[in-house]
């Protein structure tokens, strides 16, 4: 099929073409057009020829994700007799899960406490300086006498208490569900779980259950360091939101 040429087609300009002998001629209609389209275009709207902009640095779009979302934060309360295992999973574990971990010495003027089996833990804080903060999650490892050192703390049952009470997330593992907030009366009408040979001194008001790990509502409960990494997994799934352990990824950040 015959095709006709292109000046034809695209009829731009309906001045005479110019003859095609001789030399000094006005360039041809098209490029005319084309010419002053550019001008226009480049007059009437200077942003239409300029280059796009420079994409974000991912620096700066990690900061302006950072500051929206806001990783949740935890207190982890350790002192002398702390059980190693149940502290420093649970650190890992949160601290994986995108969690801001504040780990706070409960022992008058020491950082730095005699964990079980004479490892030091060095704390990020004394309990008494950063017990005005706000937490969304607190946790308390096991061991002995760790445990009983919680109970007798009145500065951390009056800063766990008052979580409680706002209803935020609170748990625990080993015998301090037993030796410590079953105590203050925190577990009174759940259900709950702790150290096989302290399921005995769960009060009467507790509902005991041999569990490996016990949710109930808010508290999180778990019988020794055998189960820290399961026991973590639930309190660390709940402060992202997910409502089964199974589907908390903790690699991956809020």
């Amino acid at each position: 099929m015959a095709t006709r040429p292109l000046a034809s087609v695209l009829t731009l300009s309906k001045t005479p073409r110019a003859p095609s002998s001789g030399s000094h001629h006005s360039p041809p209609a098209l490029v005319r057009r084309l010419q002053t389209l550019t001008r226009a275009l480049a007059s009437s709207s200077p942003q239409a020829m300029a280059s796009p902009p420079a994409p974000k640095k991912a620096s700066s779009t990690l900061s302006s994700l950072s500051t929206s979302f806001a990783p949740r934060r935890v207190l982890v309360p350790i002192a002398n007799g702390t059980e190693l295992m149940e502290a420093v999973i649970t650190i890992d574990v949160l601290r994986r899960a995108g969690a801001d971990v504040a780990v706070a010495s409960v022992e008058p003027g020491s950082a730095t406490v005699a964990a079980a089996w004479g490892v030091k833990l060095a704390a990020d804080a004394l309990l008494a300086d950063i017990a005005d903060a706000e937490f969304d999650l607190i946790s308390l490892p096991g061991g002995m006498p760790g445990a009983s050192t919680f109970r007798d703390c009145k500065l951390l049952e009056n800063v766990v208490r008052k979580h409680v009470e706002k209803g935020k997330l609170y748990a625990a593992i080993c015998a301090a569900p037993a030796v410590a907030l079953g105590t203050w009366g925190l577990l009174n009408g759940l259900k709950a779980t702790c150290y096989p040979s302290f399921m005995d001194k769960l009060p009467s008001e507790v509902h005991a259950v041999e569990s490996r790990v016990q949710i109930d509502g808010k508290c999180v409960t778990s019988r020794g360091p055998g189960m820290a990494m399961e026991d973590e997994r639930a309190p660390a799934a709940l402060l992202r939101g997910v409502r089964r352990c199974s589907e908390h990824r903790p690699c991956r950040r809020v």
